[in-house]
């Protein structure tokens, strides 16, 4: 099993001894991913829960914060950092830049919550109040914490989203986006948010943003995991379209094969921890285009449910379910 979840095969022990037990299964045969299903990871996120800056730091020692999205993720989404982040930002200054890049990306993560999933219109004062104050506080943060570690590129990608946020204008933001991809030109999640930035509802144009993800996964090697771009952009253009079967297309079930095929299965495809996150957007995309390539990705997950991308559905976990038993 731990080889299922971190490995094909024998030729990657070492990601093994990291693999969390799996947990108990859901009637339905699924679990969500907790802690990028690793333990350090779970201990980084323990650590943080108890508002223990040291010992945030040493379980930081395996990872590159500066480029780990997945694991700078698990920090953003974590309630209550925001209480003591900001005393490590101000008391650590060997460390500030690390302790700004959480502390910014977990004030992007609490202003939405506070401005919630709801239409704009639907927004009160006072929730778009504060979801204001909180970017402000991130924008601020995340530009210090790039200007004192320039190599790094998870503070633009986290200024993309704020800069979206705050409606900060398209050059703006394609600076932002450039940055980042001038530091990794191949970087899955910069990608990734570039195609929410391109849609409809973000005053983008219809079908730019799969012209996009089209173009950036031509100049991938094989086994590298941006073809999840192409999934990405077939999922907006459904999430934007009022045809719920607007997958449904020869042409679009061979282009996701195909983009599943080069990239998580192909054997040279890398999984690190959250590796499971990958295949539940081939999942969701081949699932919504009818391919029978979705039984392979389910198979590969073996029930590991991750809410990313599935939160576009009313009940994420069920339909999960529901699409891997269909396949």
């Amino acid at each position: 099993m731990f080889g299922k979840l971190f490995g094909r095969d024998a030729e990657r022990p070492e990601a093994d001894q990291h693999a969390l037990p799996v947990p108990r299964r859901q009637k339905n045969g699924t679990y969500p991913l907790r802690a990028l299903g690793d333990t350090r990871v779970l201990a980084l996120v323990e650590a943080a829960d108890a508002g223990d800056w040291e010992a945030v730091k040493a379980a930081l020692a395996p990872f590159d914060l500066g480029s780990d999205h997945a694991v700078l993720g698990e920090l953003a989404d974590l309630d209550g950092v925001q209480d003591w982040i900001g005393r490590a930002v101000e008391e650590d200054k060997e460390h500030r830049a690390t302790a700004l890049l959480i502390s910014g990306t977990r004030h992007i993560s609490w202003g939405w919550e506070a401005r919630t999933s709801a239409r704009a219109v639907d927004v009160t004062r006072e929730q778009w109040r504060i979801f204001h104050e909180r970017l402000e506080i991130a924008e601020d943060q995340l530009l210090e914490a790039a200007e004192l570690r320039p190599d790094w590129i998870t503070p633009w990608r986290r200024l993309l989203t704020s800069g979206r946020g705050m409606s900060l204008g398209p050059a703006v933001n394609e600076t932002r986006r450039d940055a980042a991809l001038r530091r990794d030109p191949l970087d899955l999640d910069t990608h990734i948010e570039w195609v929410s930035q391109l849609q409809p509802r973000w005053g983008g144009e219809p079908g730019q943003a799969l012209t996009f993800a089209r173009e950036a996964f031509a100049g991938a090697p094989d086994g590298h995991r941006l073809g999840c771009v192409v999934a990405m952009a077939h999922i907006e253009e459904w999430v934007e379209s009022d045809n719920r079967d607007c997958l449904q297309d020869p042409r679009i079930r061979t282009e996701l094969r195909e983009a599943a095929e080069r990239s998580v299965l192909h054997h040279s495809y890398e999984r690190r921890p959250g590796w499971q996150g990958d295949y539940n957007i081939f999942a969701m995309a081949l699932s919504l285009a009818g391919s029978s390539k979705a039984s392979n990705v389910f198979r590969e997950l073996d029930g590991v449910f991750t809410e990313w991308p599935w939160t576009f559905m009313a009940d994420p976990q069920k339909a999960y379910a529901r699409f891997r038993k269909a396949f």
